[in-house]
């Protein structure tokens, strides 16, 4: 029986999407912005990397041509002449949002119909009662942030404040999210863990999709850092995905990185966390000497989204883009005869784009295998069909929402 291993570049758009008006992002293009930057120099950094993009390998499988077929535009740096050797082709995205959660259920056959409630721009950005509910049954005696930052830049602005009076970071984005930071060992990371419980409960109202615990060890702000003791505290999806259809038929589904959180913990049987793309990759590696006969490996790479993209840094996000390229031979070599691999994202977060948001783009998907032929699948519809086609592949019953394309 066969295996699948599906791999979500967290926020690799190809530009293109028909709807990207609705959403203020007409003309992004994580891909090709990357890829043009790094071909007119301005994707140089010293001691990282320079010169044009460089992805031989997924190119090879295909993502030149998918870029080229969601934009009508050859993307610089993918040169790949002959036929791809993938299958190959891009999805837009049908769910109202174009956030984590909305791409990750949509991919796995179950599109968000409805609109996630937001924060917003403000400061305080949270209501005063809803932190008020939190802090009495908490026990907090306040707390710090409640505002809209990056996660890196709040806690050097206020880790040592943190430390030094106990009061937890709270701080949203454009996504519909709550995020707590607080040190492991002067808070205490069960505290935190805790606390985004008790936050969870009280959020479910306002319809924010995850309200996610952000610790963080160090001494200063010099030295505070965020750990991979993250955890996601995420609504159900509002029917069964690909995931639960896999486990009611006896398959072991692996979950590496933040998936087992994007699900809510359900449907994902093991789940192996690590701390950046290398462990991530590293863990999916060790998810295929594990995985046995029908089970599946849903894999998020976060660090293309969460360092380079919000941050709209263009020299890390396209080194990293040439280290996963360079590390994709690993994984290709360890599949076995009948093993399908999908590399695909969740949404854009175009570097070069204003602002600091996801964007609205179509996403690649690349797909190989033994004894699978390259060819074009065109563009697909929806994200479902991502995983109708895992579904039709493992051979389980095909959900209502998408369409194989194998």
């Amino acid at each position: 029986m066969p295996r699948a291993i599906l791999c979500v570049l967290d926020s690799f758009g190809i530009g293109g999407a028909a709807d990207a008006d609705a959403f203020g992002d007409v003309g992004s293009d994580t891909l090709g912005h990357i890829a043009q930057h790094c071909a007119e120099g301005k994707g140089d950094r010293d001691g990282l990397r320079s010169g044009p993009l460089s992805v031989p390998n997924m190119d090879r499988l295909g993502l030149g041509a998918a870029g080229r077929l969601s934009t009508g535009e050859d993307v610089p740096g993918l040169t790949y002449s002959g036929e791809p050797e993938g299958l190959w082709g891009y999805a837009a995205e049908v769910s109202n949002g174009k956030d984590t959660p909305s791409g990750h259920w949509e991919i796995a056959g179950v599109p968000v119909r409805f609109d996630w409630g937001y924060f917003p721009e403000t400061i305080p950005t949270f209501p005063s009662e809803l932190i008020s509910k939190i802090s009495e049954k908490a026990g907090l005696n306040g707390i710090l942030g409640d505002k809209h930052a990056s996660g890196t830049e709040i806690i050097a602005e206020l880790g040592d404040e943190h430390v030094k009076t106990g009061k937890p970071i709270f701080y949203t984005s454009a996504d519909s999210v709550i995020q707590i930071a607080a040190h492991e060992k002067h808070f205490g990371l069960e505290k935190l863990y805790d606390l985004c419980e008790i936050t969870r409960e009280f959020a479910d109202p306002y319809n924010i999709g995850r309200v996610i615990a952000r610790p963080f060890l160090g001494d200063s702000a010099d030295t505070f850092e965020r750990t991979a003791n993250r955890r996601d505290y995420s609504v159900l999806p509002p029917e069964p995905t690909l995931l639960d259809r896999l486990t009611a038929d006896g398959r072991t589904v692996y979950g590496i990185g933040k998936i087992s959180d994007i699900f809510a913990h359900q449907g994902v049987a093991k789940v192996l966390k690590g701390a950046g793309n290398d462990q991530l990759f590293d863990k999916t590696l060790e998810a295929m000497d594990l995985a046995q006969d029908g089970d599946m490996i849903f894999a998020n790479f976060i660090d293309f989204d969460s360092l380079y993209g919000h941050r709209r840094d263009v020299p890390g996000y396209a080194a990293a883009l040439e280290h996963f390229d360079g590390r994709l031979p690993e994984m290709i070599s360890k599949m076995r005869d009948g093993d399908l691999l999908i590399l695909t994202a969740d949404h854009g977060c175009d570097p070069t784009w204003r602002g600091t948001d996801h964007t609205r783009e179509h996403v690649p998907v690349i797909a190989t295998g033994p004894g699978i032929a390259g060819k074009g699948i065109g563009g697909r519809k929806t994200y479902a069909d991502i995983g109708e086609s895992v579904a039709d592949h493992l051979g389980i019953d095909q959900g209502p929402h998408g369409t194989s394309f194998l």
